[in-house]
């Protein structure tokens, strides 16, 4: 009997980190059991039709608005497709909105026998102090599923002390995709990029670092601005700061700033990939939403390049600053990220040696072991037990 799970989550063509991360998941999850058939519950936001993923045969079906309190559009499909093993929402408040109607959605569906199993990855877990109140009634209510997901140790303690019970509080890293274009010539990648994204190739010099990703307020973008103005324009340093722009006045501050190419548009997971192997390293300069734990795909993405990377000491880069401190430094401080990349620069043999930990942590967390790390837990829950610790846990440390 194949192993039917049932993500709730956004999906591509949706422009969406979430969305990515499901489709990573699911194609994880078939290449690791040939048993498990995946089938996405999406938003409506690309249309209402259903369709499906070719490329890794999935199914996905369109089933209730983004940010919606009511989910019995997401019952009533369940119920048509006969139900699943196990209903997993990948849980983000800018997609399922700050009520509960999601969870009751999970516990309703496995009271009508609609699913055996019901579960929740949050994506993101708010503090008390993020002023969040109603994100944090939706944490009090994870205690009805059979199992709650997180990424990331701050994610763990923090549902802990809010009174999560640990029995149903499971660490599973965000998976690592290792960049299939290392080693490709950087002409070829750039010229590709210069096709594709419009990248100026000829105005690349020195010292490439790249800033991939949606850009948000909390992307720390003038803090990068004023720290490459701080270094000059004869500093030997070029950043590529390429993304759809999510916020327009957090991307103000890149006009006419010297020394940053920026590239306004949407990348594609490859196109990132082949930024990044393109780059010489990676600068993530976030300053992060007061009060939110979450963790960055584009650090995964940017790990699985085998590229340095200076970060920021924020809680959405906790991974980077448990494997690798000494190339982070504090949010919001300009003149210590100027002197950090300078290091970089005039260290970057130094500063690759020294990212090893991160490259074996990359390797550790590399998308068919979350999958399998996925899998155990499901057909563990399924059987009414708990998964071992340590083939959940310990390996990944």
């Amino acid at each position: 009997m194949p192993l039917r799970v049932a993500f709730v989550s956004r999906y591509p063509p949706v422009h969406c980190g979430v969305g990515e991360y499901t489709r990573m998941l699911a194609g994880g999850l078939k290449n690791s059991s040939p048993d498990v058939e995946v089938t996405v519950y999406s938003t409506f936001e690309a249309g209402r039709e259903p369709y499906v993923d070719r490329v890794l045969s999935v199914r996905v079906r369109p089933a209730y608005e983004r940010g919606t309190s009511d989910y019995r559009g997401l019952l009533e499909a369940l119920a048509e497709d006969d139900g699943a093993d196990v209903v997993h929402v990948q849980h983000e408040y800018g997609i399922h909105g700050y009520t509960r109607g999601v969870v009751d959605a999970l516990a309703e569906a496995r009271r009508e026998r609609l699913a055996r199993v019901v579960l929740a990855t949050m994506h993101t877990v708010y503090h008390p102090q993020s002023g969040r109140d109603a994100a944090l009634e939706v944490q009090a209510s994870l205690g009805r599923l059979d199992a709650v997901v997180v990424h990331s140790f701050l994610q763990e303690y923090e549902l802990q002390m809010q009174g999560l019970p640990p029995s149903k509080l499971y660490r599973i890293p965000h998976g690592t995709l290792i960049n299939e274009y290392l080693g490709h010539p950087r002409e070829a990648l750039l010229s590709r990029l210069e096709e594709e994204i419009g990248l100026p190739a000829r105005e690349l010099r020195g010292l490439v670092l790249a800033v991939p990703g949606f850009l948000r307020h909390d992307k720390g973008l003038d803090v990068l601005v004023e720290a490459i103005d701080m270094i000059g324009g004869d500093g030997g340093v070029t950043v590529v700061v390429a993304g759809e722009v999510w916020s327009r006045d957090a991307a103000e501050p890149l006009s006419g700033a010297g020394g940053i190419v920026h590239v306004d548009r949407y990348l594609s997971h490859d196109q990132i990939l082949r930024l990044v192997a393109a780059a010489d390293g990676v600068v993530l300069p976030y300053r992060d939403k007061p009060g939110a734990y979450a963790v960055s795909g584009v650090l995964h993405l940017s790990m699985g390049s085998l590229k340095p990377i200076i970060g920021t000491r924020v809680p959405r880069l906790v991974e980077l600053y448990q494997h690798a401190p000494g190339l982070t430094v504090p949010p919001r401080d300009p003149e210590a990220l100027a002197r950090m990349i300078k290091w970089l620069r005039e260290n970057y043999d130094l500063a690759a040696s020294y990212m090893s930990d991160v490259y074996a942590y990359a390797a550790r967390t590399q998308w068919p072991r979350v999958a399998r790390r996925h899998l155990l837990l499901y057909r563990s829950l399924l059987g009414g037990e708990r998964p071992r610790l340590g083939a959940l846990a310990g390996l990944y440390d």
